[in-house]
């Protein structure tokens, strides 16, 4: 009984629910159409680069189809450098400030120092189908060796092209008989708050390793330099990810993965594209990093300070100095204006407006809103050189050991300090330990003048010497030796 009265109150409950939607149809139905102007009922425009991609296998939103065509491009860096550490086989005994302390640690400072070699790991990402990969400086810096992996498996060696620490970028080349894979650069500028974007990279050395999330804020200041002004996101960045592409759902890179705060989650940084862009490009063309100067010192504009000058707090930013005959200078700026905008761009930050300088060539002539004595004006001056902008790093090649024997042109400051006659010949720059050339009686500041009764003048002649009497042969070295001249015999390994 109990069911039949269940399904009684089950086709009722239809039958109204039913009349109830034809009620609303004629009711909707009855009422007078009104006229609409079309543009007050404009849909909220769609940002296409926002949408993330449909997967035409199963109708779901994906990347894989955009990870696809991006990965190839993007590169695993591992490098090695040599570290030497002198190691005691014991540890003190005594507590650090003890007399007896200091006279351990002198006892064994003459232990022999051990050889180590340090591995690193990073990412980059290829640029141009020849084969040039941009990735950070700190993740190349101290290397020896340095090789590149593709996601096919081809390994490179590599050249480096020149980097800049200022802004922690670096250019490489790898050599290949084929045309690689390469992704374009993007606008940072469009990118904005919100925007999806996907980060490929090789974290903790695990290989080519996809996140997305979103850019979550512009121009973070970390204190890591003077040209501070990252993209925040919250796409997972881990070590090893450094140097890595962060990009746009076009598939263009607007960012270059640099820092991560450790005891936070989701706080991933990257250099914006668009000043890579302006590092690279003066690396690859001239080998130096030309940044605009001003030749100001300036602070941020604190409450106290701006209650006292009458601005408001957080208004552009204060000239605390100007240098004797720089741009400034000459220009009109003062120390205690307030620099409120730069081309037309407000500043608010003190890396706002060193960055915007940097990236203005010398010569131009900018414009500035300042406030002086509470009035609002505006000068033009020329922008300067930076002046201490030493040439960015096209990497010397390293003197490289030959049976533990490293050797290195005779300069002219070498030659008078020494008192030489002439730069002719190589001078013996390290020993290794142990090594045949130290077996064979080498040592530091050893002149080498002749090999098998050659005379060499400088380090590529040495080189090719070695290389005509080749491996397996010996070789008869003549040495200026302080006043004196020796010769010594040595196997060539």
């Amino acid at each position: 009984m109990k069911y039949f009265l269940l399904a009684v109150f089950l086709i009722s409950n239809s039958l109204f629910l039913s009349s109830c939607e034809r009620v609303k149809e004629n009711v909707v139905n009855e009422q007078p159409k009104k006229e609409v102007k079309s543009e007050q009922t404009k849909p909220v425009e769609r940002v296409q680069r926002n949408e993330i991609p449909i997967s035409p296998s199963t109708g779901l939103p994906s990347f894989a189809d955009l990870v696809k065509t991006l990965k190839p491009a993007v590169v695993n860096i591992s490098t090695t450098n040599k570290v030497q550490r002198r190691s005691s086989p014991f540890s003190s005994p005594f507590d650090q400030g003890h007399p007896f302390d200091d006279f351990f640690k002198r006892f064994f400072e003459g232990m022999p120092q051990e050889e180590f070699k340090k591995r690193g790991l990073g990412s980059g990402f290829i640029i141009s189908e020849d084969g040039y990969v941009v990735t950070n400086n700190h993740v190349i810096e101290k290397a020896d060796d340095i090789e590149i992996l593709l996601e096919d498996g081809e390994q490179y060696e590599v050249k480096v092209v020149g980097k800049d620490p200022k802004t922690d970028l670096a250019l490489l080349k790898i050599e290949s008989e084929n045309a690689l894979p390469y992704v374009s650069f993007g606008d940072s500028d469009e990118s904005e708050i919100g925007d999806w974007v996907i980060a490929i990279g090789n974290p903790f050395g695990l290989g080519h390793t996809v996140t997305a999330g979103i850019i979550s804020a512009k121009g973070r200041i970390l204190g890591i330099g003077n040209y501070d002004d990252f993209i925040q996101t919250d796409a997972p960045i881990n070590p090893g990810n450094s140097g890595g592409p962060l990009f746009n759902l076009r598939g263009e890179v607007v960012g270059v993965n640099t820092a991560i705060i450790a005891r936070g989650q989701g706080l991933g940084f990257s250099i914006p594209v668009n000043l890579t862009k302006h590092v690279i490009d003066q690396i690859k063309d001239s080998g130096r990093v030309v940044r605009g100067w001003l030749g100001i010192s300036i602070q941020k504009v604190t409450p106290e300070i701006a209650e006292v000058i009458g601005v408001n707090d957080g208004e552009g930013v204060l000239v605390a100095d100007v240098m004797d005959n720089s741009p400034a200078q000459t220009g009109g700026l003062l120390r205690g204006d307030i620099i409120l905008e730069y081309n037309g761009e407000k500043i608010e930050e003190v890396s706002g407006l060193t960055g915007k300088v940097a990236l203005t060539p010398p010569g131009e002539v900018s414009k500035l809103k300042i406030i002086r004595d509470k009035k609002t004006q505006e000068i033009s001056l020329k922008i300067g050189e930076f002046p201490e902008d030493e040439k960015v790093s096209k990497k010397k090649e390293e003197p490289k050991a030959k049976f533990g024997l490293v050797v290195v042109n005779i300069s002219q400051k070498i030659a008078n300090r020494l008192n030489l006659d002439s730069t002719d010949g190589v001078i013996v720059n390290s020993v290794s330990r142990g090594s045949a050339a130290g077996e064979a009686g080498f040592k530091r500041g050893d002149i080498i003048l002749e090999i098998n009764r050659v005379k060499v003048k400088n380090v590529d002649e040495y080189n090719k010497r070695l290389e005509d009497i080749g491996k397996g042969n010996s070789a008869l070295f003549l040495i200026k030796r302080g006043e004196t001249t020796v010769y010594i015999g040595l196997k060539i390994e």
